[in-house]
């Protein structure tokens, strides 16, 4: 049997074989902050006429419009109407400028939503990655450590049966 100094050197040794370095990858970027830094003025105009066309209240203000346009030209009285029944040429030439001013804006802004989803999918596929570094790094430390605890139970129970063997020798005395 090995003495107790000769234990404690050989745990000591087991310690200084394996130190685990912890590395703190720093914090997530900010893709939003990124993002908006990037835009020109009028890329954010496109980007502020896409998040405002696809909203519930533009698509009521268009309805309610086309309801009172269609129906005042219908129902009012001969000489107030201005755009007559059935063609309604008027309301179709302005619903067709709306038409043609929207939809290259809501094609920029719908490529800017695109780019931004891409900085966002990049920024989190990283996050990703550094999550799994970090859970292997705790997985590593965690097998370490399980070691360290199996050899220093195994060093307790040499120390125990050291004991134990004294203990015998010293009774008979």
């Amino acid at each position: 049997m090995r003495a107790l100094h000769e234990l404690e050197a050989e745990l000591a040794r087991f310690h200084a074989t394996r130190p685990i370095r912890m590395r703190y990858p720093r914090a997530a970027r900010d893709v939003n902050l990124e993002h908006h830094a990037q835009l020109s003025v009028l890329e954010r105009a496109a980007a502020r006429v896409t998040d405002k066309v696809g909203t519930m209240g533009f698509f009521l203000i268009i309805l309610i419009w086309t309801i009172l346009w269609l129906v005042w030209n219908m129902i009012a009285p001969q000489a107030l109407r201005f755009d007559p029944f059935p063609a309604f040429v008027l309301w179709l030439f302005i619903s067709n400028l709306i038409q043609i001013h929207l939809m290259p804006l809501i094609m920029v802004g719908q490529n800017l939503q695109g780019r931004h989803s891409q900085l966002r999918a990049d920024a989190d596929f990283a996050t990703n990655q550094k999550a799994e570094l970090e859970v292997e790094q705790i997985l590593v430390q965690l097998e370490h450590q399980a070691e360290l605890i199996a050899r220093q139970g195994d060093l307790i129970l040499q120390i125990l049966r050291r004991m134990e063997a004294t203990s015998k020798y010293t009774r008979f005395f």
